[in-house]
This record gives structure tokens, sequence and C-alpha cells, in this order.
């Protein structure tokens, strides 16, 4: 059934076809359908009106307009060379409600018109001569009332598809500038990543500095700490490489700073400050740490501290006053786990998406752009019961 429905609604010109043949063949069965002296029933003038009745239903939704304007040419000719009326003039009343629906608007009152006046014209040219004038107005008003019904119907699907398409295209318009919103949201957070990237890498290459500028003034007195020395600048490159890996692709946007100095982005050790400051704020919050911590890449580091940071934010803006946070850090032997939740009423998963989790347009956005950074995943979602869930896992070694 679902095919055949399909089938019909993508040939309407098939369907209409049909139900001509319908009408021309109940026309034919059913002969004239008149009164005494009622018109003329002469096979020359009547089947010739019947075809081109039945040709406005095959093409009404084809060209509606001009089987408008064929139909009120044949009805007049009727009118004119008083040709019976047959059930075959029931495609008026089919091409007023189609014109109202999908003709065009000069059209769609035109047919009101001439809907209106169809049967007051047909009754003074064939009136009954058996009824008084009261009795031919009555029967007037009686034929008129299915045509003014068939144009309101048309009219009023005609306000319906509009009213749809609006909002369609409204819909459409929205998801567009909800994309636009998003690819502003991932280019924002991947500048501020590689700005942050940047400070990360300056930060190493200065520490490198220092240490070859120390190797170098104890080189002959203190071989050792010369090593030493050197042993750091090798490891501190290396960081440096690999965070200069990550930075690769991402597009950094002309801001300049005012001074000159990078300083070390935030790390994990830090995380533990950041949980005091919201306990502070009076959020309640749980931290754990699982697992040996050891030292950890610094896009690693930076990546899981902003994660926490933008987590217990949100849950501080939305999660409502009695709300309260638990934030677990787990290492393992290939990574670093993450696990923030609260148990709040949260905010709707869509702001989320959106980007307004923390009022600068970062959000789910930000933390997918920042993980994947750093080759890592991320699960976010509500939780059974309330509340919010946001989990990470941070390689230790970036995916190649």
């Amino acid at each position: 059934m679902q095919r055949l429905y399909d089938f019909l609604r993508r040939h309407p010109t098939w369907v209409d076809g049909f139900w001509a043949l319908v009408l021309f063949g109940i026309s034919v069965v059913g002969g004239t359908v008149q009164q005494e002296g009622a018109g003329t029933d002469e096979p020359w003038l009547v089947v010739p009106a019947m075809l081109l009745l039945c040709l406005v239903v095959a093409l009404r939704r084809r060209v509606p307009e001009r089987m408008f304007v064929l139909a009120g040419v044949v009805g007049v000719a009727q009118l004119v060379l008083d040709v019976a009326t047959t059930v075959a003039d029931f495609a008026l009343l089919v091409i007023v409600y189609t014109v109202a629906a999908v003709g065009a608007r000069w059209a769609s009152r035109l047919a009101l018109v001439g809907g209106l006046c169809a049967a007051p014209l047909a009754q003074l040219r064939w009136p009954e001569y058996d009824a008084s004038t009261a009795g031919n107005i009555a029967v007037a008003v009686f034929q008129t009332v299915p045509f003014a019904l068939a144009w309101v119907l048309g009219d009023s699907i005609r306000t319906r598809r509009a009213y749809f398409a609006q909002l369609e295209e409204r819909a459409a318009r929205l998801e567009k500038e909800r994309e636009a919103q998003s690819k502003v949201a991932v280019a924002a957070e991947r500048a501020r990543i590689a700005r942050e990237l940047h400070d990360v890498v300056a930060h190493n290459v200065s520490v490198m500095v220092v240490q070859a500028d120390g190797a170098a003034y104890v080189l002959d007195s203190a071989p050792d700490q010369a090593k030493a020395a050197l042993e750091t600048i090798s490891s501190t490159g290396r960081q440096a490489l690999a965070e200069m890996r990550r930075l690769l692709g991402v597009l950094r946007t002309g801001e300049h700073r005012e001074g000159g100095e990078y300083v070390p982005q935030p790390d994990v050790e830090q995380i533990e400050d950041l949980v005091e400051q919201c306990r502070s704020a009076g959020l309640p919050v749980d931290f754990r740490v699982e697992g040996t911590p050891r030292p950890l890449p610094s896009g690693v580091e930076l990546t899981a501290y902003r994660i926490v940071q933008e987590a217990l934010t949100n849950t501080r803006k939305h999660g409502g006053p009695n709300a309260g946070a638990s934030v677990r850090l787990v290492y393992f032997d290939d990574g670093l786990g993450l696990l923030v939740e609260d148990d709040g009423k949260g905010a709707p998963h869509e702001l989320y998406e959106e980007g307004g989790m923390d009022g600068r347009g970062h959000g789910l956005i930000g933390m997918r752009e920042r993980v994947g950074m750093v080759g890592g995943t991320l699960d976010a979602g509500p939780r059974p019961g309330g509340g919010f869930r946001i989990s990470a896992l941070l390689p230790l070694k970036p995916a190649h």
C-alpha cells in the first residue's frame, strides 16, 4: 500500500486522468441530468462539452489556470447554446477547488466569483417552471453552497501549505545558522588551543635555553651537572616537538600579546587548586586520584585541566543550589582517564552542543576539539537519575 501511495503521489496527472475517465463514463451512462425544458440534449453539443469538462479534471493540477479558463468557456457556451447540463459539470466544482488551492491569486479570486454566479445564472437560464420565484431562489442558493465550500476548502489548504512551507524554510534557516555558529565556535576554540599550545612550546624552549646556558657555564667545572642539563634539554626538546606536531593544522588568528613573555599553562597538579576554588565558592566537590601520578605531556595536562575547569563551571552555573560534583583522575599505563560528574539538574544537552557551557563559546565543541588535539576520546551525556557526566581518555602518546 505504501508503494502504491508513493506512486500516486509521484504521478498526480495519472490519478486525475483516471477520475476524468470515471466521470466521463458516468456522464455517458447517466445521460443528461435535466428537468423539462432544461436545455437541448443533442449529442453533437452535449458530448463535446462532456469531453472538455473531463479534460479539465485530467489536467487540473498540471495547468490549473488554463483549465479554469477552459471550464469557464464551456460553462458560458452551455448557457448561450442551451446545452443540457450533465454529470460532467461536476468538473466546475473540482476546478474551483483546485484553483483556490494551487492556482494563481487572480485565478482563485475569479473562481470564487464564477462559482458564486454559476448556480444563479443556470437557474435563470433553466428555471423550475413548476416552482415559485422563492423556490427558484432557494434552489439557486442551495446549488451555490457547494461552490463556496469548495473554494473555502481549497483556499484553506493553500494557507496550510504556505504555513508549512514557512516552517520548513525557518527550520532550514535555523539549521544553517546553527551550523555557522558551530563552525565559529570550533574556529574560536582551535585558535585558543593554538595559543595555549604555542605558549607551552615557547615555555619548553625557554627551559632548553636556560639549561643550555647552565650547561655551558659548568661544562668544565662540573661535568655531571652539565650532563644532567643536557639530558633535560633532550627530554624537553622531545616534548616540545610532540607539542608542535599537535599544533600543526590548527589555525591561529592574528592576535598578538602586548607582552613578549610566555608563561606555562595549567597542568594536572593545579586541578586540586581548581577544586579548592570551587569548594570555597560553595560547590561540594569530591576529588580523587587513582593510579601512580607521573609526568605527562604538556598538551595532555592542559587538556585535562580545561575539561575539569569547564565541567565544574557548568555545574556551578546550571546544577542548582544543592548540586555536588566529583572529579576522578585515573593514571593508566598508556593514558590518563578523567571522570567529572554532578548530581544537579544540569543544563540541556543542546546547550553543551551549541557551545554555551561557560559563556565563552566552548561546551562540548571545545572539549571535543581539545581531546581530538591529543588523540583522545570524549563521552558526555546525562546521568541516570539526574545530573551530567563527562568522561575522557587522553593517551600519553599522540596518535599517528
